[in-house]
């Protein structure tokens, strides 16, 4: 008898979003059962509806046999199912034990029979952290192996874990791969959440693919290459868009770079730019995609390296970068692309000299010719970004690096949340400032966005460079191969 089963699980959002759209899933005991999905596939939102962090819109979940309603997230923990998020939600001026049993009641901070028991699973795991090391001061991979003991000590019989790979070290990993081999051997269930193909090949027993808010595939993981997982994971069009043909790469050299590093984030790193060109960046979660752009850009103070902009260095410091011509679109446009309180007018003028406000007509002659131009759906300049659709708000955050000393445009995740029709319009907005001559360089989870408008794609895993490609000679299935593919370290054989 499955452990865990879903039956037509959906989930609507009070904005009409329909994340979820009747997800059925079974999961065997004692097994490591892998979920996969592209961004936006529904993923998060099926995760937390079974930690109990919100509610499902309709459907059926049935655990150890028995269907439950979860009413927040107390009511799984007591049931046996612990979720360990990618963001591990731990209390950085407590030590690594008192993380571990904080949830308990009562006089935990003297429960001598827990803290034996925290001790004897840390001891079982290899000793991968010290129990009295303040969690602040602990690398992510020691602060994931903290949250899984906690997981092990509640006595939890399905481990959800969330991403436990994305940001960690090739030995980090090991011991998550080690620890869920051991789980397994004691008869456990994890449901383990991987952007990683590889990953999924070598750890779990089934797979199922979430596209869209449904499964459109479940199976035996030995009855599957990666390519099959590939196939099921890109399996759409997210573009009405095709190739121009053009090609962008001949021009000048705008921008370079020689050994950019951050610790612990990018491996030493060159690049070119030339004049026109779009250069695509392809990589998964925590591969080091918007490392490298924060760190281009001067936001990583712990970077080093040469930045050169037309033969020129640039410093270590964004309002530097700015008064260069470097300019970032960042992902999360909400909280660092716009002031939400502030009129598109008064948001496109917060890059120029002068600086914020209040715009004078000069400036809001400038904001309304931005919005005859990108095509951005506002009833005036005075109109404030938080009145627009997500797709018309990216408008505005691009809409204010158009200026004449721009000379290279990065954009981190550009039509993330927004919809086909707005996606479009941004990509070709993309693809014509190129045209004219602006430099861009494009991070993208949607593989075929690249694929359709970049002259060159470059992938990165682990904070580097491992292979560039011809747009024109792949598709999406070979990025997503590439990005998340085959790596030797990966294997049962490590915890034997």
């Amino acid at each position: 008898m499955p452990i865990l089963t879903l039956e037509g699980l959906t989930k609507t959002f009070p904005n009409g979003t329909m994340a979820l759209k009747g997800v059925d899933l079974s999961i065997e005991p004692g097994t490591v059962h892998g979920l996969l999905g592209a961004n936006g596939a529904g993923k998060s939102t099926l995760i937390k509806i079974l930690a109990g962090a919100i509610q499902a819109s309709d459907g059926r979940i049935e655990w150890q046999g028995e269907e439950r309603a979860w009413n927040g997230p107390a009511a799984p923990k007591a049931a046996g199912i612990a979720t360990i998020y990618q963001h591990v939600p731990l209390v950085p001026t407590l030590s690594a034990m008192e993380n571990i049993l904080l949830d308990r009641s009562g006089l935990w901070r003297n429960d001598r029979l827990a803290r034996d028991k925290v001790r004897r699973i840390v001891t079982d795991l290899g000793h991968p952290f010290a129990l009295d090391a303040l969690v602040g001061d602990l690398p992510i991979g020691k602060r994931q192996m903290v949250a899984i003991v906690a997981a092990l000590t509640a006595d939890a019989q399905l481990i959800i874990m969330d991403e436990p790979t994305a940001s960690l070290a090739g030995h980090e990993r090991d011991n998550v791969y080690a620890t869920i081999w051991r789980l397994k051997a004691e008869g456990r269930t994890v449901l383990f959440i991987s952007h990683f193909i590889d990953e999924i090949m070598a750890l779990t027993d089934n797979v199922t693919i979430l596209r869209d808010g449904r499964a459109v595939l479940a199976a035996r993981t030995a009855d599957l290459g990666e390519k099959d997982i590939a196939d099921a994971i890109a399996g759409r069009a997210v573009v009405a868009l095709s190739r121009d043909g053009k090609t962008r790469s001949g021009g000048p050299v705008v921008l370079t770079l020689e050994g950019l590093a951050s610790p612990g984030k990018l491996a030493p790193t060159d690049l070119t730019l030339h004049q026109g060109e779009i250069i695509g960046i392809a990589g998964l979660l925590g591969s080091g995609r918007s490392e490298l752009l924060h760190a281009i850009f001067g936001a990583d103070r712990q970077a080093s390296g040469i930045v050169q902009l037309d033969g020129k260095p640039v410093a270590r410091r964004t309002d530097e970068a700015v008064m260069a011509g470097l300019a970032l679109v960042p992902e999360d446009r909400a909280s660092q692309g716009y002031v939400p309180l502030l009129s598109i007018a008064d948001n496109i003028a917060l890059s120029d000299d002068s600086g914020p406000l209040k715009p004078g007509e000069h400036e809001r002659m400038a904001a309304q010719s931005a919005i005859g131009q990108l095509g951005i759906k506002a009833r005036d300049a005075d109109a404030l970004p938080t009145e627009l659709s997500g797709g018309n708000a990216q408008k505005v955050v691009i809409a204010k690096w158009l200026k004449p000393r721009t000379r290279v445009l990065m954009l981190d995740e550009p039509t993330a949340g927004i919809d086909i029709g707005a996606r479009t319009d941004i990509l070709r907005l993309i693809r014509d400032l190129a045209d004219d001559g602006l430099p861009v360089l494009l991070v993208s989870s949607e593989f075929e966005e690249l694929i359709a408008i970049c002259d060159r794609i470059l992938v990165m895993r682990d904070g580097r460079f491992v292979t560039e490609v011809d747009p024109a000679c792949v598709d999406e299935t070979d990025l997503i191969l590439a990005a998340g593919g085959s790596r030797a370290d990966v294997s049962e054989g490590i915890v034997a």
